[in-house]
C-alpha cells in the first residue's frame, strides 16, 4: 500500500508541474517591436512652410498669341500668275556614277526598281 501511496504523490507531483507549465504562459514581448512601434507613435513629421516652393517653382506665364498670316493685297493678280506659270522639272545633274547609270541615260523609277529586283549574277571566282 505504501508503493501505491508513493506512486501516486508521484504523479500528482508531477501533475501539478505539467499543470504550472501549461497553466502559467511566459509572456515574451519582442523589444525591437515595441522600440519600433514607440518611435512611430512619437515621430512628429516638420509642417511645412507656406512659401516653401518659392524659388523652386516658376510662376506660369501664357505663351504669346501666335499672329495671323497676312494675306498679300493683291491676292487675285499672284494667283492668276501662279496659273499662268508653267511647272519647272528639276534635271539632277550628278558628276559620280549613280546605280546602274539610270540618272545619266534619263531612265525613270520603273527602270531603277527593275534593276533592284534583277538577279544579281554570281561572281566566276577564276575556275576556267
Amino acid at each position: 500500500m505504501s508503493s501505491i501511496l508513493r506512486q501516486a504523490t508521484l504523479a500528482a507531483r508531477q501533475a501539478s508541474r505539467v499543470r504550472a507549465f501549461s497553466s502559467t504562459t511566459v509572456a515574451r514581448k519582442d523589444i525591437v517591436q515595441d522600440i519600433y512601434i514607440g518611435a512611430i507613435k512619437s515621430y512628429k513629421p516638420t509642417p511645412v512652410a507656406k512659401d516653401a516652393h518659392v524659388g523652386v517653382v516658376k510662376q506660369f506665364t501664357l505663351p504669346p498669341k501666335p499672329q495671323a498670316p497676312a494675306v498679300p493685297a493683291d491676292l487675285a493678280s499672284e494667283l492668276s500668275s501662279y496659273d499662268a506659270a508653267e511647272p519647272t522639272i528639276a534635271t539632277a545633274t550628278s558628276t559620280g556614277s549613280s546605280a546602274g547609270g539610270l540618272e545619266e541615260n534619263g531612265g525613270g523609277a520603273d527602270e531603277f526598281l527593275e534593276v533592284l529586283v534583277a538577279d544579281v549574277p554570281k561572281p566566276d571566282h577564276g575556275h576556267h
